[in-house]
């Protein structure tokens, strides 16, 4: 979900306009995914280093996920959306924390598709707190450190009852990760595009997920 403040800035607006136009693009991809039949669709809304962004665009990023709850919960509840959340989202403010937690009540009995949501995630993070419980764990005695390997690692990561991550779409050009499961996608099919994400649509999503189709996917195999 990456460009919204050059979508703004291409059109000499204020960088909110451009994450206005994000909740939108968010709108559009959620419900190109369920038409799909897409299982899971995580989307990284706000980093853990998101932080570091003026106080006043946190701010208002933290309002636009509000009005996005508001707006779209029921039509969520509707249409059997699970939606989960990754990520130290009780840090954000006290009001937010507890529409979030609402959010997750009334969808958590859903049994349709998968609608993830990363909030003040990082992978860096998620990984080295996977690794300090295992180390407690062993301390402790109740784990065989010699025992460790990936498996005991993914029961401790946040994703540990999602789906196994398949592709990862990085819209507005950029050729990175930016600390985004960084795990998860040891042999995810990555794909970066130059559309940024206001403009991202479900057009684009069935293309992205049609070359992913013609990806030959070995897993370090033949």
């Amino acid at each position: 979900m990456d460009g919204n403040g050059r979508w703004a800035k291409q059109r000499h607006l204020p960088r909110f306009a451009g994450h206005k136009a994000g909740v939108e693009a968010v709108r559009r991809v959620t419900r190109a995914a369920r038409a799909m039949g897409i299982e899971a669709l995580t989307l990284y809304a706000f980093s853990s280093e998101n932080w570091r962004r003026p106080a006043e665009e946190v701010s208002d990023l933290m309002g636009l996920l509000r009005l996005f709850i508001r707006a779209d919960l029921a039509e969520l509840v509707r249409e059997n959306v699970r939606l989960r959340i990754i990520g130290d989202y009780r840090r954000f403010p006290a009001d937010l924390v507890a529409m979030l937690d609402d959010a997750l009540g009334r969808t958590a009995g859903n049994s349709g598709p998968l609608l993830v949501i990363a909030l003040n995630y990082g992978a860096q993070a998620e990984i080295a707190a996977a690794a300090r419980r295992l180390a407690e764990q062993a301390a402790a005695g109740s784990i065989d450190a010699a025992a460790i390997d990936e498996a005991a690692i993914e029961r401790e990561l946040l994703t540990r009852e999602l789906p196994p991550l398949d592709l990862v779409i990085r819209t507005s050009g950029e050729v990175r990760l930016s600390n985004f499961l960084l795990w998860q996608a040891a042999y995810a099919e990555l794909m970066f595009v130059d559309t940024l994400w206001p403009d991202f649509d479900g057009a684009a999503l069935a293309e992205a997920v049609a070359a992913f189709g013609l990806r030959q996917r070995r897993f370090g195999g033949l």
